[in-house]
């Protein structure tokens, strides 16, 4: 029994596996390590999170070459063997491997990080986890009006950011352009119509618009895009029916159904105000007529 034991210990392929495992052991808290130390030196979460996934990116790739130099003399003899395994591997687990290859686009592309609002795949939400295969989303919309969680968790093979549009919404801007419209009556005061709706922008979003006013402009010298005003504006459209004043203005994402809120609530109650010199437009119809009718009764024979 002790002789065979013994043998086992010695075992050159034994030996090699007892390495293998150790050093995988120590590599693993060598990156936990590294890892940590990341916040101390690395400001922007954007940027921390990059250099983390690129850490874990570098540890794997040292394990698998540990692992091939503890194995290396016995690697010639397996070539052929292993390139045919590799090559059915490969075919089986194609999906797996492209998502593995999405997790390195997502790490190094800057696709998204953890806590940006996105689109991919159809699917909408909050990042809350990216791990080697799948993408964890907090998922918003759906049966839940406006942009608002409900309750779900959906997991996104990484392979779709090759196949769909990624759609962030928190990218290299903290804020996107939203809009909401009043019907005006005709008759009413167009131009007073402009002023409550830009002073209801200027108490509500004003304070944000500073720093929205700095990140486009950054844009602008980072793309090729259109220069666009960035304060509150008002446009005018009118029709058969009434008017619709428009106010377009930056907002956080995260924040769009509280902002509405707000503005219509300071709009209503202003317009409530005026005493009827801006009136709000509803669809009306009104019965002019209606032609004779002419009932008549035929009793069978």
């Amino acid at each position: 029994m002790y002789e065979a034991i013994t043998d086992i210990l010695f075992d050159p392929l034994i030996g090699k596996l007892i390495a293998s495992a150790v050093g995988l052991i120590l590599l693993g808290i060598l990156v936990q390590f590294l890892q940590r130390l990341v916040p101390r030196y690395v400001n922007n979460d954007r940027t921390r999170s990059s250099v983390r996934q690129a850490l874990r990116f570098l540890g794997v790739l040292a394990g698998i070459a540990l692992v091939a130099t503890i194995f290396s003399d016995q690697l010639p003899g397996l070539t052929v063997t292993l390139g045919v395994a590799g090559a059915g591997i490969a075919f089986a687990l194609q999906e797996v491997i492209a998502s593995v290859a999405g997790w390195i686009a997502i790490s190094f592309g800057q696709f998204y990080i953890v806590g940006d609002r996105v689109e991919v795949g159809g699917i909408r939400g909050d990042v809350i986890h990216i791990g080697v295969l799948r993408t964890s989303l907090m998922e918003i919309g759906e049966w839940v009006k406006a942009d608002q969680y409900n309750g779900r968790i959906v997991r996104i093979a990484n392979s779709q950011v090759f196949k769909q549009p990624v759609f962030n919404y928190s990218g290299e801007l903290s804020f996107i352009w939203d809009e909401i419209t009043i019907p005006v009556r005709y008759g009413s005061d167009q131009h007073l119509a402009r002023e409550i709706l830009l002073a209801a922008a200027e108490e509500i979003v004003g304070p944000d618009i500073e720093v929205a006013g700095r990140e486009w402009a950054a844009v602008e010298e980072k793309y090729p895009v259109e220069h666009t005003p960035v304060a509150p504006r008002v446009f005018l459209i009118a029709d058969d029916n009434w008017m619709h004043v428009t106010l377009r203005y930056p907002v956080d994402a995260k924040k769009r159904r509280l902002i509405h809120d707000r503005l219509f609530t300071q709009v209503l109650d202003a317009i409530a105000e005026t005493e009827g010199r801006v009136m709000l437009a509803s669809a009306t119809f009104e019965l002019v007529g209606a032609p004779a009718l002419d009932i008549r009764l035929h009793r069978e024979a």
